[in-house]
């Protein structure tokens, strides 16, 4: 082989690498572009994700804000005429209170003046009563009941050996709601066992347990 053929051949297989390595080159610039591409279409996914994800928390912020809002809408419209309410009921315990004035003067007692103005009484105390139960405002019932803190309030306690200790006996002054909330509590006389009553039962027991 002459200096020039060599020449030549060395020339070709110079080309040869030169193809090769451009070859090489493009092929790892379409790995490394389709991974890039493979980066930015996951960051668009998490970015849509987390789009979703604030809507998610916005719309359940918002449906809160609602509920909280209607609650607070009903309990404007329930409860708004409390304290006049409240105020009210003096017209009630003023009733009551000329009532019994009424009733324990002997000047007018058994007269058909007391009678008739007695019946007035009742009559304007109805139709309180009535206008306030439109009004979603009722009366506690109590007699017989037995106490319950959260609607009454026990002033004095009364012997009464044929009720249960704890009962209402006495109702001096009535309690009112209003919707599911207490307007006032109702003051009343509880039940209890008399002392005559308490030692001879402490008597019973001690014979019983000598025997």
């Amino acid at each position: 082989m002459t200096k020039e053929e060599n020449q030549n051949l060395e020339d070709n297989t110079s080309d040869k690498k030169r193809d090769d390595s451009v070859e090489i080159n493009k092929d790892t610039q379409i790995i490394e572009n389709g991974k890039k591409d493979e980066k930015i279409e996951k960051s668009s996914e998490e970015k849509l994700f987390e789009i979703e994800d604030k809507l998610t928390r916005t719309l359940a912020e918002m449906e809160n804000q609602r509920r909280r809002f209607e609650k607070e809408k009903e309990e404007a419209f329930e409860y708004g005429g409390f304290a006049f309410a409240k105020e009210a009921l003096n017209l009630i315990d003023n009733l009551e209170r000329s009532k019994q004035i009424l009733e324990n003067d002997e000047s007018i007692k058994n007269s058909d003046a007391l009678k008739k103005t007695l019946e007035h009484l009742k009559i304007i105390n109805q139709d309180l009563i009535s206008i306030f139960s439109k009004n979603n405002i009722n009366p506690i019932d109590s007699l017989n009941k037995k106490l319950d803190p959260n609607r009454h309030q026990a002033m004095m306690e009364i012997e009464d050996d044929k009720k249960e200790p704890g009962t209402i006996v006495q109702e001096i002054q009535k309690g009112f709601t209003i919707g599911n909330r207490l307007l006032r509590p109702s003051l009343v006389g509880v039940s209890k066992k008399s002392e005559n009553k308490d030692q001879k039962d402490e008597e019973n027991k001690e014979n019983l347990d000598q025997k």
